[in-house]
């Protein structure tokens, strides 16, 4: 199965720790990474999709996709 995530944050040192775990977890970048600015709390929000594949398994709704 193929499983698909979208990481998203404030722009800071937990948000890169976030999406650097999940790469050493066997995910993968999926396309850009993406910036806006939210003003009301006024700050830079980041969002990075990610994949993974998993041999072996079949997709449930149920998942937790961060135990992968």
């Amino acid at each position: 199965m193929k499983l698909y995530r979208m990481i998203t944050g404030p722009d800071d040192n937990a948000f890169c720790h976030r999406i650097s775990k999940a790469i050493s977890n066997g995910w993968e970048l999926h396309g850009s990474g993406s910036l806006t600015f939210d003003p009301t709390q006024n700050r830079v929000v980041c969002g990075q999709a990610i994949v993974k594949d998993v041999a072996g398994q079949d997709y449930q709704n149920d998942l937790t996709l961060s135990d992968f």
